[in-house]
């Protein structure tokens, strides 16, 4: 569906951050990001149950999570990867939302803090997720409870992982009973320069610029997590690149149709219907890339994270 621009998004979209590519850092990417999460302190968090800092451990050391409890017991649980193109994001700038999800999923939400690039370039973000994973699931009791569904999810950057690890999953275990693919990174062949690639996915020009996440952003992204472009075909990068997605387990896949990411993430969602697996979509219609994390500004981005949430929680239980 065809909509004009969100006016509520519309009015923000100058106000967020990673708008001037040539002055872009590591640090001043996570320094913008933390502080965009820092300016909604005056606006309550959401309260589920319990929320409490840990570690797993992880094939370089420890990884950072911080879990999310309701009050449900037993319930499934839920592995969150956050966004932030790899670099930029942690546990704090996604903290809201992912509290808003443990709430509306009524169930274990674990966000996991894997290593990012320039620091730690692919695949340790790769790696630190599935360890992660692989971790909750040997561990059931601890978290969710035993025996009860593990699903996967993550925006943008982090829906790329969340898609990567149900496809190893799939191959090595655990069971992934649903993944959650918000806005998702699917295709980074190319790191979004080549013309052939990018003409392949036309939201790439269509929504270039002016929406808040902009190709040269993304090219930037890529930038830092792979070395000199290397990797850009392995599925862990590029999930959609996979040999086959039959056997994935089923999936909400959410897109925004004025974000770059948008056609990508479309294209996902078709490989895996075709491949048979159960698919949801959501169009994101008049939306931007962010827009999970931006439902305190706007009623449409509010309404349209609720509903994809809601039926990840149906394909979660089943």
């Amino acid at each position: 569906m065809t909509m004009p621009l969100d006016a509520d998004l519309a009015r923000i979209i100058p106000l967020l951050p990673l708008q001037d590519v040539p002055t872009l850092t590591p640090e001043n990417v996570r320094e913008s990001m933390r502080a965009l999460a820092a300016s909604r302190a005056n606006v309550p968090l959401p309260e589920p149950g319990s929320v409490e800092d840990a570690t797993v451990p992880g094939l370089a050391g420890p990884i950072p999570v911080r879990i999310y409890r309701t009050t449900r017991k037993p319930a499934p649980t839920v592995m969150y990867f956050h966004g932030g193109g790899w670099v930029g994001g942690d546990l704090d700038t996604h903290d809201r939302a992912v509290r808003q999800m443990a709430i509306e999923l009524d169930c274990t939400v674990v966000s996991v803090h894997y290593r990012r690039p320039p620091e730690a370039k692919f695949p340790a973000a790769f790696d630190d997720a599935l360890a992660a994973t692989r971790h909750v699931a040997a561990h059931q009791a601890v978290y969710g409870g035993a025996g009860q569904p593990l699903g996967v999810s993550g925006d943008s950057a982090g829906g790329n992982l969340a898609a990567a690890v149900a496809l190893a999953c799939r191959d090595g275990g655990p069971r992934i009973a649903a993944q959650l693919l918000i806005y998702p990174v699917t295709d980074v062949r190319g790191s979004f320069r080549d013309a052939e690639e990018n003409a392949r996915f036309p939201s790439r020009a269509q929504n270039a610029e002016g929406y808040f996440l902009t190709l040269e952003v993304m090219q930037w992204f890529a930038d830092h997590y792979l070395e000199g472009g290397a990797h850009d075909t392995d599925p862990r990068v590029s999930p959609l690149r996979a040999a086959s997605h039959a056997g994935l387990p089923p999936a909400v896949v959410t897109v925004a149709q004025y974000d770059p990411l948008r056609d990508e993430g479309a294209a996902y969602a078709q490989a895996l219907r075709a491949a048979g697996v159960r698919t949801i979509e959501h169009h994101g219609a008049g939306l931007i890339h962010g827009y999970f994390g931006m439902g305190a500004a706007s009623a449409a981005a509010n309404a349209e994270g609720q509903r994809a949430r809601a039926d990840f929680r149906m394909l979660l239980e089943g």
